[in-house]
């Protein structure tokens, strides 16, 4: 595609990661050089303690007991990432010469800063903590989610999964979507519903909606630069997905097939 912006048009937000690489080097490659401003991973201790408060501790050591069993599954999949890379000519790395600002995080004044200077028309966010209202007011731009779930049936963590897992895998795809205040509550741009195969599980999951979401990345950012958003809102129930537990890992995988 050609390049349709500069420099400045266009500034992602993330915390890293494959998935999000996979992504901004598809923009990069159809738009060109861009800044992106990436912030530290929040501590472990922080996250777990937040989650704790929220759901209780028999949540959250089943949540701990999925999370071990599901590493047990990850050599059964070892080939299908090399494969995905291979076969979708994935970037799953920066480029050498990505400018990267790093920050705290998405909700510093560093990173509050970094946006004002380089005062972006749009703003593209994939795999960061929840940006607060005084982020998002920072600058004159549609702050713009990629979310590895359909909205609004699988917000949170996992959405792919959770599709799976609950018997509709016609819903295991991403979104493009505003970014509010909510937990991937904004307005849908674009979904796309992706096919898996036996070879596929959490492991890879991530992998596979990154490799054949990246058309629409670019179709809804280049929307973006050019003032053309068109929001719309999908008539599903809503629900919001954390971890899956370990007793209802089991129950899908043996059930559903997802591991």
């Amino acid at each position: 595609m050609e390049q349709q912006c500069g420099s400045t048009d266009l500034v992602a937000i993330t915390a890293g990661g494959p998935h999000a690489w996979i992504t901004i080097n598809a923009l990069r490659e159809a738009y060109g050089p861009f800044p992106v401003i990436q912030e530290e991973g929040e501590p472990a201790g922080v996250f777990w303690k937040r989650r704790l408060r929220k759901l209780g501790a028999i949540e959250v050591a089943g949540q701990w007991g999925a999370m071990v069993l599901a590493k047990l599954t990850k050599p059964l999949s070892k080939g299908r990432v090399p494969e995905l890379v291979a076969s979708e000519a994935l970037k799953p790395e920066p480029d050498p010469d990505q400018e990267i600002i790093h920050v705290p995080s998405v909700n510093s004044d560093e990173a509050r800063d970094a946006l004002q200077r380089l005062s972006p028309k749009a703003v593209y966010v994939v795999s960061t903590r929840m940006i607060r209202s005084k982020t998002l007011g920072c600058v004159d731009a549609p702050f713009i989610n990629y979310h590895s779930g359909i909205n609004p049936a699988y917000r949170g963590i996992n959405g792919g999964y959770f599709a799976l897992a609950r018997g509709e895998p016609e819903h295991f795809g991403t979104t493009l979507h505003l970014v509010d205040e909510g937990v991937d509550t904004g307005d849908v741009l674009k979904q796309v519903r992706i096919e898996t195969t036996k070879a596929d599980n959490l492991h890879t999951y991530m992998w596979l909606m990154a490799a054949r979401s990246r058309q629409a990345v670019v179709e809804v950012m280049g929307e973006a630069i050019r003032g053309e958003l068109k929001p719309y809102t999908v008539d599903l129930p809503s629900r919001q997905y954390y971890a899956p537990t370990l007793w209802f890992y089991l129950w899908a995988g043996l059930r559903r097939g997802a591991w």
